[in-house]
């Protein structure tokens, strides 16, 4: 196991080299020595991630694995951003079926050790902060229930939604506590996993307080604020230009997972005129980019990378860092 440690750009080019392999299958033309076996590459959307990761896996003789929630999905490969080049874990499910955190952490780790052992060396890339932390770590996954023990949980909610929050905190008052009385899912989770000893609320208040499962460099993607806008505008109108609204009404024609559900943007662009829908679209993604910001900066030992520069140098900058760990 391996825990995460500090880095800064900055510094990496100066410390010592501790563990140099050469990656990549069979030494590749451009040769690279690195102290760790996994890149991980996060930053917000628009910042760039997956033309950052695949030059970087190119150049290490390997394959991108993605970390995102809704990639995992056929269907809509324009409103979710999928890369064109060939990519793990992209499009591995039907919109009409779910993937469960478990599920998706079973198979990124599948994917990350057949690359690290194949090829020395594994690229992650991820903008869903909950899948790139079950890619890297052993998460504590809480056990899946029953559905009709769900439908109990659920019926019990809608019948008095104060006394199944009261039985919650009886059962677990630390969820509880933290849990509003009206948010239904999480009470039903909550209650879920108390009834069977678990709890929602992790007793682990770090939010990477787990050890990496290999040797890992994780890099974060830093934009300026007023960039990374620029580049929403112009990739939601680049979305409305190649198809989006037809292929968010062919996926509404057909059946839909919750969780596919989800895809930001899909509902605005089935239900409001296209200008609106365009706006209200960018005024979400730059939301969820500002709460990506935040969320990056709460992973301890990131290494921030200034990434409003051409994509070679990024590239090269987390090489040099990866050759110093």
């Amino acid at each position: 196991m391996h825990i995460l440690g500090t880095v800064r750009e900055t510094h990496a080019r100066t410390s010592a080299i501790r563990s140099q392999r050469v990656v990549g299958r069979g030494a590749p033309r451009k040769a690279t020595t690195l102290g760790v076996e996994v890149i991980a590459i996060f930053g917000p959307t628009a910042s760039g991630k997956s033309a950052v990761a695949h030059v970087l896996a190119r150049h290490l003789g390997t394959e991108v694995v993605s970390a995102d929630a809704l990639q995992v999905y056929r269907g809509l490969p324009i409103l979710t951003n999928q890369p064109a080049e060939p990519t793990r874990l992209i499009a591995v499910r039907d919109l009409s079926e779910t993937m469960s955190v478990g599920e998706f952490t079973l198979l990124a780790h599948e994917a990350i050790d057949e690359l690290v052992s194949s090829n020395d060396a594994a690229v992650v890339a991820g903008g869903t902060g909950l899948y790139l932390r079950a890619a890297l770590v052993d998460l504590q996954i809480p056990p899946p229930v029953e559905p009709a023990s769900r439908a109990d949980v659920e019926h019990e909610y809608d019948r008095d939604p104060a006394a199944a929050h009261e039985r919650l905190g009886q059962l677990d008052p630390a969820a509880a506590e933290s849990i509003h009385v009206n948010d239904r899912r999480r009470v039903v989770r909550a209650l879920e996993l108390a009834t069977v000893g678990e709890s929602l609320i992790p007793t682990e208040p770090r939010l990477w307080a787990e050890s990496m499962r290999r040797p890992t460099l994780v890099v974060g993607l830093d934009i300026p604020a007023d960039e990374l806008a620029r580049r929403i505008c112009e990739r939601t109108d680049d979305m409305i230009q190649r198809g989006v609204v037809e292929e968010a009404r062919g996926a509404m024609q057909g059946e839909l997972s919750r969780t596919a559900a989800q895809a930001l943007g899909l509902d605005e662009l089935i239900r409001l005129p296209l200008d609106e829908a365009r706006d209200r679209i960018v005024l979400r993604t730059r939301r969820y980019a500002a709460y990506q910001r935040k969320w990056m900066r709460r992973i301890p030992g990131i290494a921030l990378v200034d990434a409003n520069r051409p994509t070679e140098q990024v590239v090269d900058a987390i090489v040099d860092l990866a050759r110093a760990r």
